[in-house]
């Protein structure tokens, strides 16, 4: 997949955790438990070890989460009974 948001001007290459979970709409623990877990590849770097994440990586993670939600709801089919729980 290529993703030519990449190649536009100013757009940075790497983000920061920080930025990640604003382009999720999450918290940057959360991110930070993503990329400690191997869910998100991100890069470590200097000496106070900081965490980047290509933008190309996360737009390949939240592709990812897209087909995981599908599989997921063609498994689990929504039922009215069911309640509304935001996870």
């Amino acid at each position: 997949m290529e993703w030519d948001h990449v190649s536009m001007p100013g757009t940075p290459r790497f983000l920061t955790l920080a930025d990640v979970a604003e382009v999720l709409n999450t918290s940057s623990a959360q991110v930070y438990a993503l990329v400690r877990r191997g869910e998100l590849p991100a890069i470590k770097i200097g000496g106070r070890g900081q965490w980047r994440v290509e933008a190309e990586k996360l737009e390949e993670y939240i592709e990812q989460a897209y087909h995981a939600t599908e599989a997921f709801v063609a498994d689990h089919p929504f039922v009215e009974a069911d309640t509304t729980r935001e996870e």
